[in-house]
């Protein structure tokens, strides 16, 4: 089982049907992020994109952190499920899954896109940008309603769990006993709301936007820890990214409010009558969410020790005296 490389990924390409292209002369070959979790590469030439994904099974953070493998593939079948089924956003297409190698490729975005999170760093703080990321997750929310097949498909939430709720929540509580009741009591009260696919990383930097575009200008990526939960916890990862950020930018914490009424709001309008809970549950969520981004496995990156206090200090805040409204955990 080899590791994708730039190097192997054009053969790899080629015996999975791709084309002979990405080998030649006018091909380009990128090793991108991956955050913590993947190998990723883009495969391009001057007629086609490719994503190239590959799971690790240790991922790459100072604390040891597993996770099992398979993860890709429930990514794969997040793609195929997904396809037709939302509105104000593109899911990629799946074009090759390989068993053995652990690894997939799908269609790319287009060369222009931006992540959202690089936008928002750059002060573009675009109401129709948070409409969009709110339509299509709500859409998504509702295309998967209490939904069958989607329960059964995506009803295993081992990943989640190895990703988020253990490194992000027990983590923490585990360092800090003053929160540990209110964090164990999420963790109880969100396992018990089994109603719709959640994506598990509805964060900035997996919302890409295609400048220009009005037809689906949002192409939402990463869905390795997707499975059938609480829809909630969407929410309140793409508010927490929000209010983070409103911290470190303090001059521009009114523009970055509105997105997130703007991104609720939107939400709202797509999920069904049943789903009148999730906003309230988003802000039983925030501040768990605020405090593991300071002290859990996976810190965010950009917050400077003056950021992670007020972080810190506002997720504190939030459990003693729970926000009524997202405008209010904003704003407090």
């Amino acid at each position: 089982m080899p590791v994708l490389t730039t190097e192997n990924a054009p053969e790899w390409l080629r015996r999975h049907g791709l084309g002979d292209g990405f080998g030649g002369p006018h091909a380009k070959l990128t090793e991108l992020g991956g955050g913590v979790s993947n190998t990723v590469i883009l495969a391009e030439t001057p007629g086609s994109r490719v994503v190239l994904k590959q799971s690790l099974g240790r991922l790459r953070v100072a604390q040891e952190w597993l996770s099992d493998r398979e993860r890709i593939f429930r990514e794969a079948d997040a793609m195929r499920w997904l396809a037709g089924k939302t509105r104000g956003g593109r899911v990629p297409r799946l074009l090759a899954e390989d068993r053995g190698d652990f690894a997939i490729a799908m269609e790319a975005a287009p060369a222009e896109c931006d992540m959202w999170k690089a936008l928002l760093f750059r002060h573009v703080f675009d109401p129709a940008h948070a409409r969009a990321a709110g339509t299509l997750l709500g859409s998504i929310i509702a295309a998967s309603w209490n939904d069958p097949e989607a329960a059964r498909l995506f009803g295993d939430q081992t990943v989640f769990d190895q990703l988020r709720i253990d490194p992000y929540y027990r983590f923490t509580a585990s360092r800090h006993p003053e929160i540990a009741g209110y964090i164990t009591a999420l963790i109880a009260r969100s396992a018990e709301r089994r109603v719709s696919l959640v994506h598990g990383d509805w964060s900035p930097k997996n919302l890409l936007l295609a400048p220009g575009a009005t037809d689906n200008p949002l192409w939402a990526i990463d869905w390795e820890v997707i499975h059938f939960g609480d829809p909630s916890y969407d929410v309140a990862f793409l508010l927490n990214h929000l209010l983070l950020k409103s911290l470190v930018m303090p001059a521009r914490r009114e523009a970055l409010t509105g997105l997130a009424l703007h991104f609720t709001a939107a939400l709202r309008a797509e999920l069904p009558p049943a789903a009148g809970w999730v906003e309230a549950a988003a802000l039983e969520h925030l501040p768990a969410l605020l405090l593991a981004r300071v002290a859990g496995k996976s810190p965010a990156e950009y917050l400077l020790e003056e950021h992670r206090a007020q972080a810190w200090q506002r997720g504190i805040d939030l459990i003693r005296h729970p926000a009524g409204s997202v405008e209010e955990a904003f704003t407090r």
